[in-house]
């Protein structure tokens, strides 16, 4: 129990002043009674300088000194003080004021004092303030010189708390972005904790129930107490520097509930910092679900209780079995329906080359039917008959026109010349046409076929002359003197060397047949 005192108010030149009678109340100041006791003002009573008759008029120099003496003697050396902080101005040192609804009054906090109270007050805030009343006769100012302040409802516990995470924020400790994700399934999970809590027991319990396969390392330290925060400190370091030898892939950082005090430890900076600092995603489980601490704020999770933390960090077997055969039967049907697919693709596939090998070996039969057509037309008995056909029915102009000539010429001495010529012309003319006939039947493809010989050609009609002009596995049909044969290359070889040949000599120059003398003025002439 602690005695305050709620407000003062002070008029100058009153008949009274209010002076507050001490109050018992606890330390929280949630519900602060003010009662107030009205005292009648006997200045005999204050101590001071000898007083001057009664009907002398008072100096200001007087007056401010009596007044000093009866604040001196009618306020013990410390107060207590609540009301809302106004006007704060921090320079070197606080000067602000204490308000309620009806009175104010000055304050100053001397720099000193205020480095030791760990936070800085902002105006609207409601203080307990703790010091004494000071009368500034030069200023003719009352003021509270307070050495201490307290917020109303808030304690310097919780004031620290609240500097830390504002400093975690600003270094970025809070950010969203810097949290890990925690791994899907852990080899081995660090658990730092005291191996006596509670909670290492049901974090063992519930990761046994869940999965089995994943392995426990727990790592024994103090967690409450002043020696608490360093050892949790030191042990986040050791695994975070020994986590890839240890296989561990999360620490679970956890103790049982408590109270503020108790739980102190995990809001000290070097605990904020180890997590942060961490090698492995770190999940935090302090204290009961309302709990709240630096260490669960700056951790990659914050989990309610040590069996969440647990149930977070663990898969669950039975889920993981369940997942597996449902991924297997998934797996099953895509395989099925692909092996199906690509049946079909391939099944596809053959009918689309045994069409396309269909239409190739009919356009490669159109074009030899084609080419043989060609080749009938120009073979060398066609060609004879073709110049024999022209040759009689020149032979049939000739003779009409010769006809012609003579019947309107009537050269009757002339007509057994002119029949000699005429069969003279046209045995020269037949013996030419035999010699012909006989080179063409010399240079006859076909005539050459009749000998056993063939002609290949690939499947565009072109002729195969060397083995360089087909590759194994193509088309090819050979052309015989009584049929074409289809085949396929199997394999090619260049051809064998050919011999020495001696260089032939140049063949003699074809002489000319005479020219048809006779004359005949020049009609049967050669052209």
């Amino acid at each position: 129990m602690t005695t305050i005192f709620d407000s003062l108010t002070f008029q100058a030149g009153a008949p009274y002043f209010d002076i507050l009678t001490p109050v018992s109340v606890a330390p929280s100041h949630a519900n602060i009674e003010s009662p107030v006791t009205r005292l009648p003002f006997d200045p005999a009573s204050a101590a001071g300088p000898s007083r001057p008759p009664d009907n002398a008029p008072l100096t200001v120099t007087q007056l401010c000194a009596r007044v000093t003496a009866a604040l001196n003697a009618g306020f013990p050396t410390s107060v207590r003080v609540v009301g809302e902080i106004s006007g704060f101005s921090s320079r070197t040192h606080w000067y602000y004021a204490l308000k309620d609804a009806d009175s104010v009054i000055n304050c100053v906090t001397w720099a000193s004092a205020a480095r030791k109270l760990g936070f800085t007050p902002s105006p609207g805030t409601q203080v307990v303030a703790t010091g004494k009343i000071d009368f500034y006769a030069p200023a003719g100012r009352v003021t509270l010189i307070a050495d201490k302040l307290e917020p109303v409802g808030l304690g310097a516990r919780d004031l620290a708390l609240k500097k830390l995470v504002e400093e975690a924020r600003a270094l970025g400790w809070l950010a969203p972005e810097r949290k890990r994700p925690l791994p899907l399934f852990p080899r081995r999970i660090a658990v730092v904790t005291s191996e006596t809590g509670a909670a290492l027991r049901d974090v063992i319990a519930t990761m046994f129930k869940r999965c089995p396969a994943v392995g426990l390392l727990t790592l024994d330290v103090r967690v409450q107490g002043d020696r608490a925060a360093p050892e949790v400190a030191q042990a986040l370091r050791y695994l975070s520097t020994h986590a890839r030898t240890l296989g561990i892939d999360a620490v679970l950082l956890t103790r049982g509930g408590g109270s503020a005090e108790d739980l102190w430890a995990f809001n000290e900076r070097i605990v904020a910092q180890a997590i942060v600092e961490c090698s492995v995603p770190v999940v935090a489980a302090i204290g009961h679900e309302t709990d709240t601490c630096l260490a669960e704020l700056v951790a990659d999770e914050r989990a309610a209780t040590p069996t969440q933390a647990a149930m977070r960090l663990a898969p669950d077997a039975s889920a993981l079995r369940r997942h597996v055969l449902s991924t297997e039967s998934r797996l099953d049907l895509a395989l099925s329906r692909h092996a199906k697919a690509e049946r079909q693709r391939l099944a596809h596939a053959a009918r689309s080359l045994q069409a396309g090998a269909r239409a190739a070996v009919a356009r490669g039969r159109s074009r030899v039917d084609s080419l043989a057509s060609r080749l009938a037309r120009r073979s060398p008995a066609a060609v004879h008959a073709r110049t024999v056909a022209r040759l009689d029915a020149a032979i049939a102009t000739l003779s009409q026109a010769v006809r012609d000539v003579l019947a309107r010429r009537r050269p009757e001495p002339h007509v057994e010349s002119l029949a000699r010529a005429v069969a003279d012309r046209l045995r020269t003319a037949s013996t030419r046409q035999d010699s012909l006939l006989r080179h063409l039947r010399a240079v006859n493809p076909l005539a050459v076929l009749d000998r056993g010989y063939s002609v290949t050609m690939r499947a565009d009609g072109r002729v195969v002359r060397s083995p360089n002009d087909v590759g194994p596995g193509e088309a090819l049909q050979s052309r015989v003197a009584e049929g074409v044969v289809r085949s396929v290359v199997w394999d090619t070889a260049p051809p064998p060397p050919k011999p020495d040949r001696p260089t032939p000599a140049p063949p003699h120059p074809r002489k000319k047949p005479p020219v048809n003398p006779g004359g005949q003025g020049g009609l049967f002439e050669r052209t």
